[in-house]
């Protein structure tokens, strides 16, 4: 269980000793035994399970469908596309021997499944009317990383990936921002992060796409997370891998194909939007347990008040409510709610014999200074209330402190001062060698050329050239 100090590292005297104290002490996840890798712990993967979830049942009702590819894919399925294997490269995990010989051919761990699903989208597509294929797949990934992070950069991770054709470019891009759109949702309505959709320039795009998009999140240390990108690939893979349709002239053509992923680096984010210096702040849509009853009572008063317990709980969770009653008698009261304040619980309900006999229960938000009496015969309804009240707070807190650290800037000075502690609108010229000097100076990327930037002329914050993209970008310090 958690230890018995309260509160953690404060997030102002070190971002990073927080983010990994809260990880381990709520009990999230562990180190692997592999260097990179990482445990998923019951209560983490329960967290994974929720946004699992409604992702799926988001990407079900626009028409894809599940499918499972394979783990190990042939080295010379990744060379056939040259930007992509270049870019995956350093990352990869190659399997030479097996079977207790040398493999003819070393087989790639999967750092993404392009590769393997264009060659099974050759074999199955023939005609137009295969058109359009929308796949979806849940997989755990491979990308070795030089500097892991838990949850937010492991070797392994789970993720979802879509992998879609199209009979022409109008049509895959329609799916590309739809696939936007979806992550733009989730994070927004699930996670209760406010994200920034936008397209990644030609430097940042995924190795091998004609266009990269994103939904950008900042963090409560001020830097971006990417939090899920969309990819119009062309026909890049269709002439890599020989995906082609029958079109109603007769005439054969290269299908236009996507992909897009969103992975488990959410959990991470939605540690570092929402946690303070006492641990854990879930948005209830996201919550293993969205309310804990904590029974109070000794000697001939602990039956009446446990059994009191238990039936609020029962008729919570009739009404849809996922309440975990916290009936341990080896730990004190005290320990419990410093516990699940810890773990990030949204509402805490403390009972006990003099809140039985006026027939309520003390409820206590994550975020709440004092604690509000709630009636037991009402307490389904508002406890439902205040979920959802609970729900738009975290969203609306996030997107006035990413307001509040993001600001323009028009000169190198404000470029820099702005970045150290949040996000700046900049102007660029669209140079790589620019963006590079932009980064080895101060750490900072364009994470996005945001689609809802209002259309704007000026001079690229660095070099002075012209501005290459008509708006300004968005540019900050990342995971």
């Amino acid at each position: 269980m958690a230890g018995e100090r309260r509160g953690v590292i404060p997030q102002s005297e070190d971002f990073s000793a927080w983010y990994n104290e809260i990880v381990f002490r709520a009990e999230l996840v562990d180190r692997g035994p592999v260097r990179g890798t990482m445990v998923v712990r019951p209560y983490g993967y329960r967290i994974w399970e929720l946004l699992q979830a409604d992702i799926d049942r988001r990407i079900k009702e626009t028409g894809h469908v599940n499918a499972y590819f394979p783990l190990l894919i042939p080295e010379s399925y990744l060379r056939r596309e040259a930007e992509h294997v270049a870019g995956f490269a350093p990352e990869l995990a190659v399997v030479t021997h097996a079977g207790g010989r040398e493999l003819d051919e070393p087989l790639v761990v999967r750092p993404t499944s392009e590769t393997v699903i264009g060659e099974m989208m050759a074999r199955w597509i023939g005609s137009h009317r295969d058109l359009p294929m929308l796949l979806n797949q849940w997989a755990n990934v491979v990308r070795w990383e030089m500097r892991p992070r838990m949850l937010l950069r492991t070797t392994e991770f789970l993720w979802q990936e879509g992998h879609t054709a199209h009979v022409d470019e109008a049509g895959a891009l329609r799916e590309t921002m739809l696939a936007l759109g979806l992550y733009a949702d989730v994070a927004r309505e699930v996670a209760a992060m406010p994200v920034v959709e936008g397209e990644k320039t030609e430097g940042e795009r995924f190795p091998g796409a004609r266009q990269t998009f994103t939904v950008e999140a900042m963090m409560r240390d001020g830097r971006a997370l990417q939090s899920g990108t969309s990819h119009y690939l062309g026909t890049n893979f269709a002439r890599a891998f020989g995906i082609r349709y029958t079109a109603e002239s007769g005439a054969l053509e290269y299908c236009h194909t996507t992909s897009w992923g969103m992975s488990s680096r959410m959990l991470g984010g939605v540690i570092m939007t929402h946690g303070d210096d006492r641990g854990l702040v879930l948005p209830p849509a996201l919550a293993p347990y969205q309310v804990v009853i904590v029974p109070i009572g000794h000697g001939d008063q602990a039956a009446a008040v446990q059994t009191a317990a238990a039936d609020l709980t029962v008729r919570l969770r009739r009404a849809g409510i996922r309440a975990h009653l916290d009936d341990r008698p080896h730990v004190s009261p005290g320990f419990k709610f410093n516990d699940w304040e810890l773990r990030g619980v949204p509402i805490r309900l403390e009972l006990g014999p003099r809140d039985l006999a006026d027939g309520a229960a003390l409820m206590a938000t994550r975020l709440g200074a004092c604690k509000t009496a709630v009636p037991l015969p009402s307490a389904p309804e508002r406890l439902t209330d205040e979920l959802a009240a609970f729900q738009a707070l975290l969203l609306r807190r996030a997107t006035d402190f990413r307001d509040s650290r993001t600001r323009p800037a028009d000169t190198w000075a404000e470029f820099t001062d702005a970045v150290r502690t949040g996000w700046t609108l900049a102007f660029h010229c669209g140079s790589p060698e620019c963006e590079d000097e932009i980064k080895a100076e101060t750490a900072a990327t364009p994470r996005c050329i945001p689609s809802d930037g209002p259309p704007e002329g000026g001079r690229c914050v660095r070099c002075d050239g012209d501005s290459a993209y008509g708006r300004r970008l968005i540019f900050g310090r990342s995971y």
